[in-house]
């Protein structure tokens, strides 16, 4: 009897180290984490199958440079260059809170492929100079017109992302608004961009 039971403790206590080790977290502390937007309720964990792996584009570890080609890890002035907790903790708080905006500068295509939830889709041509709806664009961003230029004090913080460490329209979307004097302290670049969230098996949003 006893030793049956003894069994059934040793059995218990392998089945529950199996599923720790099964346990993808996010950190010791988080499984996930939850954060809404526009009255939309967004969450974001790993993926639990410790046998995924990358597929697609985000497998390739060459491309041809230009124009894909290593990223610095400065994006300006001011512009602070984030991981993914800096980013949860982005969402969390100053997007979920109403002050700041997540921005996926790539081509919309590759939006539609599957983006960071929460993220809106601000293309990094469309910042350029030469767009004509792009005064409307910086106005959405809380921008303000003031004579000829621009006042950004009531402007919302931003974290910008692209690809990857390859990827260079991050870079481009934050020169653009630098040029008409974002304050680089409301920037914030995600330099993992797809291919690190997907790679540290994070949610994906197809939108």
């Amino acid at each position: 009897m006893l030793r049956t039971i003894a069994s059934a403790i040793v059995t218990l206590v392998l089945s529950a180290g199996i599923a720790l080790a099964q346990d993808v977290r996010i950190t010791p502390d988080a499984a996930s984490k939850t954060f809404a937007v526009g009255g939309t309720v967004h969450e974001i964990a790993r993926n639990q199958d410790q046998s995924a792996r990358l597929t697609g584009e985000f497998t390739k570890t060459s491309r041809a440079c230009p124009p894909f080609c290593v990223q610095p890890m400065d994006a300006g002035p001011g512009v602070e260059t984030i991981g993914e907790l800096e980013l949860l903790n982005f969402l969390e708080t100053t997007v979920s809170g109403g002050r700041g905006l997540l921005v996926d500068a790539r081509l919309p295509e590759w939006f539609q492929k599957g983006t960071i939830p929460g993220a809106v889709n601000i293309p990094f041509s469309t910042l350029d100079a030469s767009n004509p709806y792009r005064d409307q664009i910086l106005e959405a961003l809380g921008g303000r017109k003031a004579g000829a230029g621009w006042d950004f004090s009531g402007a919302l913080e931003l974290a910008l992302f692209c690809n990857g460490p390859w990827c260079g329209q991050s870079h481009v979307a934050i020169a653009a608004l630098h040029s008409v004097g974002y304050p680089g302290e409301k920037m914030k670049y995600y330099r993992g961009g797809m291919q690190l969230w997907q790679l540290m098996g994070l949610t994906v949003k197809t939108p």
